[in-house]
């Protein structure tokens, strides 16, 4: 039998790495949220009493049995930190399918969040949260130095993580690439932009756009620079203003809001 090339058996041992990954939920919010999803996953759901009560609904709509836990002994191994509020689900990451696939379903002119190296998980809950709110498409970032699904990244996504599109992609810059040429502008946010948001969407009125915001500090990397459009900042009212990454995007993603 003819030996597999080295990529087809580096593929096929991270795809079965995916399907034997799993992540523990935690707190009434993110637990019930998962409980809800059709497209979750579910493997072990462990609660106390009080939550069980809380939850009952969600419980009944997954057709899963709960472990009851001790409040005081809680047995889902979360971190000693972890504010589970006595609820905690075992799942599978979710699978969105192909970038290509969500901006066809997506309202159009779509909108992508892209992020270069953001690995809080609680900054990143939080722009899936208003990525949500303001109709994006997706969540980018890439698969490595990048903040993974997990108990922390859903409690701070607040339900988002389950109806928001969250993918991880091999290489940002390349998918950026992958969406201008389906006709996206890529304009990436830096406080150095000679453009403001507002201006850099006016001159890309009505095509879809992709938003790109780096980890603090660091920014953007330099090729993910190369592959924007444009470089914008959101101006300041004074010269010592300053936002973190999750209300910069926000703030950018209500600017680009389709009406």
């Amino acid at each position: 039998m003819a030996k597999k090339p080295t990529w087809v058996v580096e593929k096929e041992r991270a795809r079965r790495a995916a399907a034997a990954e799993t992540l523990w939920l935690f707190g009434i919010h993110a637990v019930g949220d998962a409980l809800r999803n059709p497209r979750r996953a579910r493997l072990r759901l462990v609660l106390t009493k009080n939550a069980a009560d809380r939850l009952a609904d969600a419980v009944a709509q997954s057709g899963m049995t709960p472990e009851i836990s001790d409040a005081r002994k809680f047995s889902a191994p979360l971190d000693p930190g972890a504010v589970h509020q006595g609820a905690a689900l075992e799942v599978r990451p979710l699978d969105w399918g192909p970038l290509d696939a969500l901006v066809a379903d997506a309202p159009q002119p779509a909108r992508i969040v892209a992020l270069d190296r953001v690995t809080d998980p609680h900054n990143a809950g939080a722009i899936l949260r208003s990525a949500e709110v303001f109709g994006a498409a997706a969540v980018i970032a890439p698969r490595h130095h990048a903040a993974p699904e997990t108990g922390a990244l859903a409690k701070s996504a607040s339900g988002a993580l389950e109806r928001q599109p969250y993918l991880r992609v091999r290489n940002l810059a390349d998918s950026l690439e992958e969406l201008r040429g389906m006709g996206f502008a890529v304009i990436g946010l830096d406080g150095g932009g000679e453009v403001t948001v507002g201006e850099a969407l006016a001159a890309h009125r009505d095509l879809p756009v992709a938003l790109v915001l780096g980890a603090e500090g660091p920014g953007l990397r330099p090729r993910t620079r190369a592959t924007c459009d444009a470089l914008a900042r959101i101006p300041a009212a004074g010269p010592f203003g300053s936002l973190n990454v999750s209300n910069a995007a926000a703030v950018a993603l209500y600017a680009a809001r389709a009406e």
